[in-house]
């Protein structure tokens, strides 16, 4: 990559983090329903037609943020030691990031995460878009499991469960600090719920998730 380049893509980089601050400080101020693409576009001081190229949609300028962690299972599969059972490669994760505080786990009290959270899942508009980031994040580990040797059906019915599991248990953590709990105080119970996850998920799927 050259000089030039360099400086375009950090120019693009910059004009997208803008437009998602920009709409992330209006959606939260006002509701996501009460902002229109003209407000964001001048508030970003972009032309409609620049935010469009960015972002294709208005659930976009939220849900983009998805986007990052949508593949995050297929690569901790593929990551996972040498022996290691895939279930127990993502629970390990999962584990690890309620101990961080992850904020794609729900367990997480920074008050700009839980607005944003509870924005997502209480925008019907969001919470329908959410699915398309759902079904490529089942693609992606149903992928993933398939290069280990599992039958391509079980590895696209593992991956749905998986991916829909983790899911619940993060609105489940979500709730509670909706409501005014502190992350320190869910922690112990998400804990426990992300260990009878997976024990639930490997009691029913750990035989099938070997080779063919």
């Amino acid at each position: 990559m050259n000089q030039r380049t360099g400086l375009r893509e950090s120019k693009k980089e910059r004009t997208r983090e803008t437009i998602s601050a920009t709409a992330s400080r209006l959606f939260l101020d006002k509701g996501f329903d009460q902002v229109s693409i003209t407000e964001i576009a001048e508030a970003a001081e972009v032309s409609r037609r620049t935010l469009f190229a960015y972002f294709p949609t208005k659930e976009d300028l939220v849900l983009h943020r998805f986007a990052d962690h949508e593949s995050e299972a297929a690569r901790i599969v593929r990551a996972r030691a040498a022996g290691q059972p895939p279930l127990d490669a993502l629970r390990e994760a999962l584990l690890d990031a309620l101990a961080r505080r992850a904020p794609h786990t729900g367990l997480n009290d920074t008050p700009e995460i839980v607005a944003f959270l509870r924005m997502v899942f209480g925008t019907e508009s969001l919470a329908a878009r959410l699915t398309r980031y759902t079904a490529r994040g089942i693609e992606a580990l149903a992928g993933a499991l398939r290069e280990t040797g599992i039958d391509p059906l079980v590895a696209r019915l593992v991956a749905a469960q998986v991916i829909v599991v983790q899911q619940e248990l993060a609105v489940m953590n979500h709730a509670p600090l909706a409501d005014g709990a502190s992350a320190d105080d869910r922690y112990p119970e998400a804990v426990r719920a992300a260990r009878q996850a997976f024990d639930l998920l490997e009691d029913g799927l750990g035989a099938q998730l070997k080779p063919a």
